[in-house]
């Protein structure tokens, strides 16, 4: 899980939302972000049940001036998911195979080719299903993160 950014008075409440949905205190090590002067960011690792990163995404887009990321890694039987907020964007979310690359289904492709007429609407709609606008807002702030401390979570119970 990524923060990208959060104002220094929300990380208390971002701390206490991961709390919350994982059941146990969350001290997270938070640094400067140097593409937000005067925003923080934290990241940390995490262990729990299937389900829990949509919780997580869920509980975070409380604060709509915060930028995150959450990842939930595929397990057995289970699509892996990735959760993407940015502010003016709202939360994105898509499933991820073993490798992490957005899967795209059968249905969602097939729903996009019959809504859409022409080259240029079926690609941006393809942008929109691939979160193109999130992972340009949020790009800037995933390299100046490079080399931050990482704190592993697991989930009590």
């Amino acid at each position: 899980m990524y923060v990208h950014s959060s104002p220094s008075a929300v990380c208390p409440h971002v701390e206490w939302a991961i709390s919350g949905t994982l059941g146990a205190r969350v001290d997270l090590k938070w640094t400067a972000q140097p593409a937000s002067p005067g925003q923080l960011r934290a990241e940390c690792g995490w262990r729990a049940p299937a389900g829990t990163g949509a919780k997580l995404a869920s509980a975070l887009k409380a604060w709509p001036m915060i930028r995150f990321e959450v990842t939930e890694e595929p397990s057995a039987g289970v699509d892996g998911e990735r959760f993407c907020f940015a502010p003016g964007l709202g939360l994105w979310h898509g499933r991820t195979s073993a490798n992490g690359d957005i899967v795209v289904g059968e249905d969602q492709l097939r729903a996009l080719v019959s809504m859409t007429r022409g080259g240029e609407s079926l690609a941006h709609k393809l942008d929109e299903l691939l979160a193109a606008s999130w992972d340009e807002a949020l790009e800037p702030y995933r390299h100046a993160g490079d080399g931050a401390p990482v704190t592993w979570l697991h989930q009590v119970g």
